[in-house]
């Protein structure tokens, strides 16, 4: 029997492996940056993985950025998981490296800016580091989701979000509308109608802009795994929040909102376009105390569970949305939409 992946019981990880994983990450994927630059702007050969009419596009960019990024994994890791776009999934330890090697192909086989490279570490319930490589600008971002930063030009800084918290004020991104389904489409108008402007096309490239604090809101969807979880440590680290539409956590993809300051994400679901205000979005608060790390649990150990079978976080029971990890928000505890 094939197994496949999704959410298991979490793994604990120490401070120091903490910050271990986050040099690996930031590694890998500028390791991975340096043989998919070659291929950028030279018209290299795509290849659709659809057969049913549709187009996914793959090039041998995509394909050789992963295999050198599962090939480091392997050399230093090789109890972890590993779960990529091109070549599947490979069962672990409970951790397991979250590969996108070029998220964005189609902005990188049409010679646009905005796509990049993904790498996520994800523990059994949400990833808890990230990195996103742009080698072309040499920009490279990533986050553990107490903090976030860019590196580039030999310089690092912190990042932080915006503190925009009202809708009117706000901008807004999207890749494209057309990946929105039924109703969202509509929904994505009003928020569009209601904020100060709106940039189509991003991919992975408008969150590190959101984490910047270039943009306020982002909204993505038919998103897998491995597009989105290299960028939650990075928005959560910069002080943002991301969610599924519904408010649970987004770690297996499907449709996210990211936004700036926990206050504009709760004045954006508790807009028109979320059918009315829920009871929690009055006086939302905020803490800014980091995501808890382990330091004194045994590294590599399973934290305790009450059952082995873990109710997807996006999809719980009893009407309640799990808190997402990270930036812990009081008002997201009682979502329910």
């Amino acid at each position: 029997m094939s197994v496949e992946f999704g959410y298991t019981p979490a793994v604990a990880i120490s401070d120091q492996e903490r910050d271990a994983f986050a040099q690996f990450a930031r590694s890998a994927v500028r390791a991975a940056g340096e043989v998919i630059l070659p291929h950028f702007r030279s018209g290299v050969q795509v290849t659709n993985k659809l057969e049913n009419g549709g187009f996914d596009p793959v090039t041998l960019a995509d394909q050789a950025g992963e295999r050198a990024i599962r090939e480091a994994i392997e050399r230093t890791y090789p109890e972890h998981g590993i779960f990529g776009e091109e070549y599947g999934f490979q069962a672990g330890n409970g951790l397991t490296w979250v590969i996108d090697p070029i998220d964005g192909t189609r902005a990188f086989m049409t010679g646009m800016l905005h796509w990049g490279v993904l790498l996520a570490l994800f523990d059994g319930e949400s990833p808890v580091i990230g990195a996103m490589y742009q080698p072309y600008t040499d920009e490279l971002f990533s986050g553990d989701g107490t903090s976030a930063w860019l590196e580039r030009g030999g310089q690092r800084e912190s990042l932080a979000t915006s503190r925009c918290e009202e809708v009117a004020s706000a901008s807004l991104s999207t890749t494209g509308i057309e990946w929105l389904a039924g109703e969202q489409q509509g929904q994505f108008r009003q928020l569009s109608r209601a904020s100060k402007l709106t940039k189509m096309g991003g991919d992975c490239y408008l969150f590190g802009m959101l984490a910047m604090g270039s943009l306020d809101l982002g909204v993505e969807a038919g998103l897998k795994p491995y597009d989105i979880q290299a960028l939650m440590p990075i928005v959560q680290g910069a002080g943002g929040v991301i969610t599924g539409w519904d408010g649970g956590n987004p770690s297996m993809g499907g449709t996210v909102l990211a936004s700036a300051p926990p206050a504009l994400w709760c004045a954006t679901r508790s807009s028109s376009w979320a059918g009315g205000s829920p009871s929690w979005a009055s006086t939302p608060s905020a803490s800014t105390s980091p995501r808890r790390r382990v330091s004194s649990a045994r590294p590599g150990a399973a934290r305790r569970q009450t059952s082995t079978t873990r109710r997807s976080p996006a999809a719980p029971a009893s009407g309640k949305a799990r808190r997402p990890r990270g930036r812990s928000i009081s008002a997201l505890s009682l979502i329910h939409i």
